[in-house]
Protein backbone atom coordinates (compact mmCIF):
# COMPACT_ATOMS: atom_id res chain seq x y z
CA UNK A 1 0.00 0.00 0.00
CA UNK A 2 1.60 3.27 -1.37
CA UNK A 3 1.39 6.40 1.03
CA UNK A 4 0.08 9.26 -0.33
CA UNK A 5 1.77 12.79 -0.09
CA UNK A 6 0.79 16.33 -0.09
CA UNK A 7 3.94 18.09 -1.63
CA UNK A 8 1.91 21.75 -1.34
CA UNK A 9 1.57 22.49 1.96
CA UNK A 10 -2.31 22.45 1.38
CA UNK A 11 -3.15 20.34 4.21
CA UNK A 12 -1.96 23.28 6.71
CA UNK A 13 -5.12 25.84 5.75
CA UNK A 14 -7.55 22.36 5.96
CA UNK A 15 -6.30 21.48 9.17
CA UNK A 16 -6.64 25.43 10.55
CA UNK A 17 -10.32 25.38 9.09
CA UNK A 18 -10.91 21.96 11.22
CA UNK A 19 -9.65 23.27 14.64
CA UNK A 20 -11.53 26.14 13.96
CA UNK A 21 -14.81 23.62 13.23
CA UNK A 22 -14.53 21.89 16.26
CA UNK A 23 -13.54 24.62 18.56
CA UNK A 24 -10.59 22.72 19.35
CA UNK A 25 -8.73 25.01 21.60
CA UNK A 26 -5.16 25.82 21.04
CA UNK A 27 -4.11 26.48 24.82
CA UNK A 28 -5.41 26.88 28.46
CA UNK A 29 -6.66 29.30 29.94
CA UNK A 30 -4.46 31.31 31.67
CA UNK A 31 -5.87 30.87 35.20
CA UNK A 32 -5.80 26.62 34.16
CA UNK A 33 -2.33 26.96 33.32
CA UNK A 34 -1.06 29.22 36.23
CA UNK A 35 -2.96 26.71 38.84
CA UNK A 36 -1.42 23.67 36.86
CA UNK A 37 1.66 25.37 37.40
CA UNK A 38 1.48 25.35 41.44
CA UNK A 39 0.25 22.34 40.82
CA UNK A 40 3.27 20.72 38.78
CA UNK A 41 5.40 21.55 41.84
CA UNK A 42 3.77 19.71 44.36
CA UNK A 43 5.69 17.08 46.30
CA UNK A 44 4.77 13.17 47.08
CA UNK A 45 3.95 12.79 50.59
CA UNK A 46 1.74 9.76 50.45
CA UNK A 47 4.15 7.68 48.11
CA UNK A 48 6.31 4.63 48.81
CA UNK A 49 10.11 5.03 47.35
CA UNK A 50 10.29 2.67 44.92
CA UNK A 51 12.79 4.47 42.68
CA UNK A 52 15.30 1.25 43.00
CA UNK A 53 12.68 -0.81 41.06
CA UNK A 54 14.38 -0.94 37.16
CA UNK A 55 10.78 0.56 35.33
CA UNK A 56 11.08 1.69 31.47
CA UNK A 57 8.78 2.74 29.41
CA UNK A 58 7.48 1.86 25.53
CA UNK A 59 6.03 4.61 23.47
CA UNK A 60 6.16 5.98 20.21
CA UNK A 61 9.53 8.01 19.47
CA UNK A 62 8.30 11.31 19.57
CA UNK A 63 5.38 10.85 22.93
CA UNK A 64 6.30 12.84 25.85
CA UNK A 65 2.99 12.16 27.57
CA UNK A 66 4.36 8.66 29.10
CA UNK A 67 1.45 7.50 31.28
CA UNK A 68 2.82 3.87 32.08
CA UNK A 69 6.28 2.34 33.05
CA UNK A 70 6.42 -1.26 33.61
CA UNK A 71 8.89 -3.41 35.66
CA UNK A 72 8.45 -7.27 35.43
CA UNK A 73 9.46 -9.67 37.87
CA UNK A 74 8.98 -13.83 38.70
CA UNK A 75 7.49 -15.19 41.77
CA UNK A 76 7.20 -18.82 41.59
CA UNK A 77 5.99 -20.04 38.46
CA UNK A 78 3.56 -16.35 38.25
CA UNK A 79 5.32 -13.09 36.36
CA UNK A 80 4.86 -9.98 38.54
CA UNK A 81 3.44 -7.11 36.42
CA UNK A 82 4.46 -4.03 38.45
CA UNK A 83 2.32 -1.14 35.91
CA UNK A 84 3.29 2.71 36.85
CA UNK A 85 0.48 4.82 35.93
CA UNK A 86 0.59 8.50 36.19
CA UNK A 87 -0.50 9.76 39.47
CA UNK A 88 -2.76 12.74 37.72
CA UNK A 89 -5.03 12.91 40.81
CA UNK A 90 -2.08 13.88 43.06
CA UNK A 91 -1.47 16.93 40.74
CA UNK A 92 -5.81 17.71 40.20
CA UNK A 93 -7.99 17.89 42.48
CA UNK A 94 -11.68 17.72 41.69
CA UNK A 95 -13.67 20.69 41.00
CA UNK A 96 -10.14 22.79 40.45
CA UNK A 97 -9.80 24.44 37.69
CA UNK A 98 -7.53 22.45 35.77
CA UNK A 99 -10.24 19.48 36.80
CA UNK A 100 -13.42 21.65 35.30
CA UNK A 101 -10.94 22.18 32.26
CA UNK A 102 -10.43 18.78 31.80
CA UNK A 103 -14.50 17.89 31.73
CA UNK A 104 -14.81 20.04 28.83
CA UNK A 105 -12.09 18.27 26.89
CA UNK A 106 -12.34 14.65 28.09
CA UNK A 107 -10.01 13.37 25.57
CA UNK A 108 -6.68 14.37 24.25
CA UNK A 109 -6.91 15.31 20.69
CA UNK A 110 -4.55 14.19 18.24
CA UNK A 111 -4.24 15.53 14.51
CA UNK A 112 -1.02 16.01 12.20
CA UNK A 113 -0.25 19.69 13.11
CA UNK A 114 -0.07 19.20 16.78
CA UNK A 115 -2.37 17.74 19.83
CA UNK A 116 -5.15 19.01 22.18
CA UNK A 117 -4.07 17.84 25.30
CA UNK A 118 -6.49 17.24 28.21
CA UNK A 119 -4.11 18.82 30.80
CA UNK A 120 -1.68 21.57 30.52
CA UNK A 121 1.76 20.42 29.29
CA UNK A 122 3.37 21.13 32.85
CA UNK A 123 1.47 17.83 34.02
CA UNK A 124 1.35 16.33 30.86
CA UNK A 125 5.14 16.58 29.40
CA UNK A 126 6.57 17.40 32.82
CA UNK A 127 5.32 16.97 36.13
CA UNK A 128 2.51 13.94 35.68
CA UNK A 129 4.53 12.23 32.80
CA UNK A 130 6.93 9.14 33.61
CA UNK A 131 9.69 10.69 31.70
CA UNK A 132 13.32 9.20 32.71
CA UNK A 133 14.91 12.46 33.68
CA UNK A 134 13.68 12.62 37.42
CA UNK A 135 11.22 10.74 39.83
CA UNK A 136 7.87 10.92 39.16
CA UNK A 137 4.57 10.49 41.68
CA UNK A 138 2.79 7.20 40.00
CA UNK A 139 0.46 4.69 41.13
CA UNK A 140 1.39 1.27 41.00
CA UNK A 141 -0.45 -1.88 40.00
CA UNK A 142 0.78 -5.10 41.38
CA UNK A 143 -0.50 -7.30 38.43
CA UNK A 144 -0.08 -11.33 39.06
CA UNK A 145 -0.11 -13.48 35.68
CA UNK A 146 -0.35 -16.98 35.88
CA UNK A 147 1.03 -19.81 34.08
CA UNK A 148 -2.29 -19.92 31.57
CA UNK A 149 -2.31 -15.77 31.36
CA UNK A 150 -5.20 -14.82 33.94
CA UNK A 151 -4.57 -11.77 35.04
CA UNK A 152 -5.41 -11.09 38.73
CA UNK A 153 -4.35 -7.39 41.14
CA UNK A 154 -2.62 -8.00 44.36
CA UNK A 155 -2.60 -4.50 44.78
CA UNK A 156 -1.96 -0.94 43.88
CA UNK A 157 0.17 1.48 45.57
CA UNK A 158 0.65 5.22 45.48
CA UNK A 159 4.76 5.43 44.85
CA UNK A 160 7.88 7.57 43.39
CA UNK A 161 9.20 5.68 40.63
CA UNK A 162 12.09 6.41 38.48
CA UNK A 163 12.13 5.59 34.68
CA UNK A 164 15.28 3.61 33.44
CA UNK A 165 14.84 4.29 29.79
CA UNK A 166 12.32 6.00 27.28
CA UNK A 167 11.84 3.10 24.69
CA UNK A 168 10.48 3.38 21.47
CA UNK A 169 8.45 0.97 19.01
CA UNK A 170 10.35 1.39 16.21
CA UNK A 171 13.45 0.81 17.20
CA UNK A 172 13.29 -1.12 20.48
CA UNK A 173 15.16 -4.25 21.35
CA UNK A 174 15.28 -7.72 23.18
CA UNK A 175 18.25 -6.18 25.08
CA UNK A 176 16.36 -3.27 26.19
CA UNK A 177 13.31 -4.57 27.70
CA UNK A 178 13.11 -6.88 30.61
CA UNK A 179 13.79 -10.45 29.80
CA UNK A 180 10.22 -11.85 30.96
CA UNK A 181 8.68 -9.08 28.68
CA UNK A 182 8.11 -11.70 25.27
CA UNK A 183 6.53 -14.64 27.90
CA UNK A 184 4.44 -12.17 29.94
CA UNK A 185 2.59 -11.06 26.55
CA UNK A 186 2.52 -14.59 24.92
CA UNK A 187 0.65 -15.63 28.27
CA UNK A 188 -1.59 -12.85 28.06
CA UNK A 189 -1.98 -13.47 24.21
CA UNK A 190 -3.09 -17.08 24.93
CA UNK A 191 -5.22 -16.10 27.54
CA UNK A 192 -7.27 -13.99 25.40
CA UNK A 193 -7.49 -17.04 22.84
CA UNK A 194 -8.50 -18.76 25.61
CA UNK A 195 -11.14 -16.57 26.10
CA UNK A 196 -12.25 -16.61 22.90
CA UNK A 197 -11.37 -12.45 22.21
CA UNK A 198 -11.47 -11.16 19.39
CA UNK A 199 -9.90 -8.13 19.01
CA UNK A 200 -8.87 -6.84 15.56
CA UNK A 201 -6.20 -4.58 14.90
CA UNK A 202 -6.19 -3.61 10.90
CA UNK A 203 -3.43 -1.21 9.71
CA UNK A 204 -4.60 2.57 11.16
CA UNK A 205 -4.99 5.00 8.44
CA UNK A 206 -3.14 7.87 9.46
CA UNK A 207 -1.37 11.21 8.67
CA UNK A 208 1.75 11.62 9.40
CA UNK A 209 3.68 14.79 9.24
CA UNK A 210 7.20 14.27 7.93
CA UNK A 211 9.78 16.60 7.42
CA UNK A 212 7.74 19.70 7.10
CA UNK A 213 5.12 18.20 4.85
CA UNK A 214 2.29 15.06 5.02
CA UNK A 215 1.43 12.20 4.05
CA UNK A 216 -1.48 9.36 4.47
CA UNK A 217 -0.50 5.68 4.38
CA UNK A 218 -1.89 2.95 6.46
CA UNK A 219 0.17 1.87 9.89
CA UNK A 220 0.39 -1.75 10.56
CA UNK A 221 0.65 -2.14 14.05
CA UNK A 222 4.33 -3.27 15.45
CA UNK A 223 5.10 -6.16 17.21
CA UNK A 224 6.54 -4.34 20.12
CA UNK A 225 3.25 -1.95 20.01
CA UNK A 226 1.03 -5.32 20.40
CA UNK A 227 2.64 -6.64 23.17
CA UNK A 228 3.34 -3.52 25.17
CA UNK A 229 -0.86 -3.14 24.38
CA UNK A 230 -0.67 -6.72 26.46
CA UNK A 231 0.43 -4.96 29.53
CA UNK A 232 -2.21 -2.46 29.50
CA UNK A 233 -4.88 -5.62 28.37
CA UNK A 234 -3.89 -7.12 31.52
CA UNK A 235 -4.36 -4.45 33.97
CA UNK A 236 -7.43 -3.38 32.85
CA UNK A 237 -8.75 -7.23 32.94
CA UNK A 238 -7.35 -7.49 36.37
CA UNK A 239 -8.93 -4.00 37.68
CA UNK A 240 -12.37 -4.63 35.49
CA UNK A 241 -12.34 -7.89 38.01
CA UNK A 242 -11.66 -6.27 41.43
CA UNK A 243 -14.57 -3.37 40.19
CA UNK A 244 -17.20 -6.14 39.25
CA UNK A 245 -16.54 -7.94 42.84
CA UNK A 246 -16.56 -4.74 44.57
CA UNK A 247 -19.97 -3.71 42.71
CA UNK A 248 -18.21 -0.04 42.43
CA UNK A 249 -16.71 1.63 38.85
CA UNK A 250 -16.79 1.71 34.88
CA UNK A 251 -16.07 -0.24 32.64
CA UNK A 252 -15.72 -0.36 28.95
CA UNK A 253 -18.82 -2.69 26.99
CA UNK A 254 -18.75 -3.63 23.42
CA UNK A 255 -21.87 -5.49 22.01
CA UNK A 256 -20.18 -8.60 19.56
CA UNK A 257 -21.62 -8.54 15.65
CA UNK A 258 -25.13 -10.77 15.34
CA UNK A 259 -25.56 -13.50 13.24
CA UNK A 260 -25.96 -11.51 10.35
CA UNK A 261 -23.02 -9.75 10.60
CA UNK A 262 -21.54 -13.11 10.89
CA UNK A 263 -22.85 -14.21 7.63
CA UNK A 264 -21.53 -10.96 5.43
CA UNK A 265 -18.32 -11.71 7.21
CA UNK A 266 -18.23 -15.31 5.91
CA UNK A 267 -18.95 -13.93 2.34
CA UNK A 268 -16.28 -11.15 2.16
CA UNK A 269 -14.00 -13.61 3.73
CA UNK A 270 -15.05 -16.06 0.33
CA UNK A 271 -14.93 -12.73 -2.06
CA UNK A 272 -11.18 -12.20 -0.83
CA UNK A 273 -10.05 -15.74 -1.42
CA UNK A 274 -9.71 -16.52 2.35
CA UNK A 275 -9.85 -19.67 3.77
CA UNK A 276 -12.41 -19.47 7.31
CA UNK A 277 -13.33 -23.24 8.17
CA UNK A 278 -17.46 -23.35 8.95
CA UNK A 279 -16.45 -24.54 12.25
CA UNK A 280 -13.73 -21.94 13.66
CA UNK A 281 -14.94 -19.08 15.53
CA UNK A 282 -14.79 -15.22 13.94
CA UNK A 283 -11.95 -14.75 16.85
CA UNK A 284 -9.94 -17.75 16.15
CA UNK A 285 -10.20 -16.73 12.53
CA UNK A 286 -8.73 -13.08 12.86
CA UNK A 287 -6.15 -14.09 15.16
CA UNK A 288 -3.96 -15.90 12.00
CA UNK A 289 -5.05 -12.66 9.64
CA UNK A 290 -1.79 -10.84 8.97
CA UNK A 291 -2.29 -7.15 9.21
CA UNK A 292 0.53 -6.19 6.16
CA UNK A 293 -1.54 -8.11 3.42
CA UNK A 294 -3.99 -6.26 1.88
CA UNK A 295 -6.38 -8.80 1.28
CA UNK A 296 -5.64 -9.67 5.31
CA UNK A 297 -6.42 -5.53 6.12
CA UNK A 298 -9.40 -5.50 4.35
CA UNK A 299 -11.18 -8.12 5.88
CA UNK A 300 -9.77 -6.64 9.65
CA UNK A 301 -11.71 -3.34 8.14
CA UNK A 302 -14.81 -4.98 7.73
CA UNK A 303 -14.64 -7.21 10.88
CA UNK A 304 -14.07 -3.50 13.16
CA UNK A 305 -17.06 -2.14 11.50
CA UNK A 306 -19.35 -5.34 11.67
CA UNK A 307 -18.86 -5.23 15.82
CA UNK A 308 -21.01 -3.13 17.89
CA UNK A 309 -19.21 0.46 19.17
CA UNK A 310 -17.49 0.64 22.52
CA UNK A 311 -19.05 2.81 25.43
CA UNK A 312 -18.54 3.84 29.18
CA UNK A 313 -20.70 2.51 31.64
CA UNK A 314 -21.20 2.75 35.61
CA UNK A 315 -21.39 -0.23 37.46
CA UNK A 316 -24.85 -0.66 38.52
CA UNK A 317 -26.83 -3.55 40.67
CA UNK A 318 -27.10 -6.36 38.31
CA UNK A 319 -25.29 -5.29 35.65
CA UNK A 320 -22.77 -7.75 33.52
CA UNK A 321 -20.47 -5.37 32.05
CA UNK A 322 -19.07 -7.03 28.93
CA UNK A 323 -16.57 -6.39 26.31
CA UNK A 324 -16.91 -8.65 23.41
CA UNK A 325 -13.61 -7.96 21.90
CA UNK A 326 -12.29 -8.81 24.96
CA UNK A 327 -14.06 -11.43 26.35
CA UNK A 328 -14.36 -10.31 29.45
CA UNK A 329 -15.54 -7.28 32.12
CA UNK A 330 -12.90 -4.73 30.76
CA UNK A 331 -12.15 -1.08 31.91
CA UNK A 332 -9.56 1.68 31.00
CA UNK A 333 -7.35 2.87 33.62
CA UNK A 334 -3.46 3.02 32.18
CA UNK A 335 -4.10 6.36 30.24
CA UNK A 336 -4.83 9.16 32.82
CA UNK A 337 -3.21 12.15 30.62
CA UNK A 338 -4.72 11.49 28.08
CA UNK A 339 -8.22 10.07 29.07
CA UNK A 340 -10.52 11.81 31.56
CA UNK A 341 -11.89 8.25 32.88
CA UNK A 342 -9.32 6.93 33.90
CA UNK A 343 -8.09 8.89 36.09
CA UNK A 344 -11.36 8.62 38.47
CA UNK A 345 -10.64 4.51 37.47
CA UNK A 346 -6.92 4.76 39.50
CA UNK A 347 -8.74 6.50 42.12
CA UNK A 348 -11.25 3.57 42.41
CA UNK A 349 -9.26 0.71 41.96
CA UNK A 350 -6.40 2.52 44.96
CA UNK A 351 -8.92 2.80 46.96
CA UNK A 352 -10.74 -0.92 46.56
CA UNK A 353 -7.58 -2.60 46.70
CA UNK A 354 -6.57 -0.64 50.04
CA UNK A 355 -9.80 -2.04 51.24
CA UNK A 356 -11.05 1.28 52.02
CA UNK A 357 -14.67 3.06 50.60
CA UNK A 358 -14.40 4.46 46.98
CA UNK A 359 -15.13 8.20 48.23
CA UNK A 360 -18.00 10.08 47.26
CA UNK A 361 -16.78 12.52 44.95
CA UNK A 362 -15.32 9.78 42.60
CA UNK A 363 -18.66 7.72 42.98
CA UNK A 364 -20.26 10.86 41.66
CA UNK A 365 -17.74 10.94 38.88
CA UNK A 366 -18.32 7.30 37.40
CA UNK A 367 -21.68 8.09 37.25
CA UNK A 368 -20.97 11.32 35.22
CA UNK A 369 -18.48 10.12 33.30
CA UNK A 370 -20.37 7.91 30.38
CA UNK A 371 -22.14 11.05 28.90
CA UNK A 372 -19.24 13.44 29.09
CA UNK A 373 -16.88 10.74 27.56
CA UNK A 374 -19.26 9.94 25.37
CA UNK A 375 -19.51 13.39 24.02
CA UNK A 376 -15.85 13.62 23.84
CA UNK A 377 -15.44 10.36 21.75
CA UNK A 378 -18.08 11.43 19.65
CA UNK A 379 -16.21 14.86 18.76
CA UNK A 380 -12.75 13.24 18.65
CA UNK A 381 -14.39 10.78 15.65
CA UNK A 382 -15.87 13.45 13.97
CA UNK A 383 -12.39 15.17 14.08
CA UNK A 384 -10.77 12.37 13.08
CA UNK A 385 -13.07 11.66 10.06
CA UNK A 386 -12.37 15.14 8.94
CA UNK A 387 -8.66 14.86 8.79
CA UNK A 388 -8.98 11.51 7.07
CA UNK A 389 -11.48 13.04 4.54
CA UNK A 390 -9.48 16.38 3.91
CA UNK A 391 -6.26 14.12 3.68
CA UNK A 392 -7.80 12.12 1.24
CA UNK A 393 -8.73 14.99 -1.13
CA UNK A 394 -5.79 17.10 -0.49
CA UNK A 395 -3.69 14.38 -1.77
CA UNK A 396 -6.04 12.78 -4.35
CA UNK A 397 -6.83 16.34 -6.02
CA UNK A 398 -5.01 16.61 -9.39
CA UNK A 399 -5.82 12.53 -10.04
CA UNK A 400 -9.03 12.75 -11.28
CA UNK A 401 -9.67 10.36 -13.92
CA UNK A 402 -7.70 7.68 -12.51
CA UNK A 403 -8.84 4.05 -12.01
CA UNK A 404 -8.17 2.45 -9.09
CA UNK A 405 -9.08 -1.26 -8.09
CA UNK A 406 -11.28 -1.46 -4.50
CA UNK A 407 -12.86 -4.08 -2.15
CA UNK A 408 -16.18 -3.87 -0.90
CA UNK A 409 -15.91 -3.89 3.04
CA UNK A 410 -19.05 -2.94 3.98
CA UNK A 411 -22.63 -1.90 2.10
CA UNK A 412 -26.05 -1.00 2.43
CA UNK A 413 -28.47 -0.32 0.24
CA UNK A 414 -27.29 2.21 -2.21
CA UNK A 415 -23.45 3.35 -0.59
CA UNK A 416 -20.49 1.00 -0.47
CA UNK A 417 -17.68 1.02 1.99
CA UNK A 418 -14.81 0.83 -0.42
CA UNK A 419 -10.73 -0.50 0.23
CA UNK A 420 -8.41 1.06 -2.24
CA UNK A 421 -5.47 -1.38 -1.67
CA UNK A 422 -2.97 0.16 -3.68
CA UNK A 423 -3.75 3.49 -1.97
CA UNK A 424 -3.78 4.41 1.57
CA UNK A 425 -7.74 5.18 0.98
CA UNK A 426 -11.23 3.99 2.58
CA UNK A 427 -14.04 5.33 0.73
CA UNK A 428 -17.87 5.15 0.69
CA UNK A 429 -18.99 5.14 -3.28
CA UNK A 430 -22.79 4.96 -4.54
CA UNK A 431 -23.29 1.93 -5.69
CA UNK A 432 -25.56 -1.48 -6.30
CA UNK A 433 -25.38 -5.12 -6.81
CA UNK A 434 -22.50 -5.58 -4.53
CA UNK A 435 -21.87 -7.46 -1.51
CA UNK A 436 -18.55 -6.99 0.70
CA UNK A 437 -15.46 -8.61 -0.31
CA UNK A 438 -16.09 -8.64 -4.16
CA UNK A 439 -13.87 -6.64 -6.08
CA UNK A 440 -14.51 -3.62 -8.39
CA UNK A 441 -12.65 -1.00 -10.19
CA UNK A 442 -13.25 3.01 -9.49
CA UNK A 443 -12.74 6.36 -10.97
CA UNK A 444 -11.71 9.15 -9.21
CA UNK A 445 -14.17 11.87 -10.52
CA UNK A 446 -13.29 14.63 -8.19
CA UNK A 447 -11.23 15.46 -5.30
CA UNK A 448 -12.45 19.12 -3.35
CA UNK A 449 -10.20 19.62 -0.52
CA UNK A 450 -12.11 22.93 0.25
CA UNK A 451 -15.26 20.53 0.96
CA UNK A 452 -12.77 17.62 2.00
CA UNK A 453 -14.58 15.48 -0.45
CA UNK A 454 -13.84 13.07 -2.84
CA UNK A 455 -16.09 11.46 -5.03
CA UNK A 456 -15.79 7.90 -7.26
CA UNK A 457 -17.50 6.05 -9.44
CA UNK A 458 -18.00 2.20 -10.47
CA UNK A 459 -16.27 1.50 -13.85
CA UNK A 460 -16.03 -2.33 -13.28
Amino acid sequence: MRPLRDTTHALDAGLGEIRRQYSIPDAFPAAVDAAAATASRREPTEHRDLTDWPFVTLDPATSTDLDQAFHIERAGNDLLLHYAIADVAWFVADGDVVDQEAWTRGLTLYLPDGRAPLYPPVLTEGAASLLPDGPRPAVVFHVRIGTEGVATLDGATRAVVRSRAKLAYDSVTSADLPVEFDELSHRIEAAAATRGAGVVEPPEQVVVRDDGHYRLEFRPRLESESQNAALSLSANLAIASMMVTAGVGLFRVMSPPGEQAIRRLRHTAHSLALHWPDDQPLDAFVRGLDANSPRHAAFMLAVRRAGGGASYVAAAEGLVPWHAAMAAPYAHATAPLRRLADRYTVMATLALASGAEVDEATRAALERLPAAMGHAEARANQVDHAVLDLAEAVMLHGREGDVFDAVVVDDDDETSRLHLPDVAVVVNVRMRHVQPGDAVKVRLVSADPSRREVRFERVA
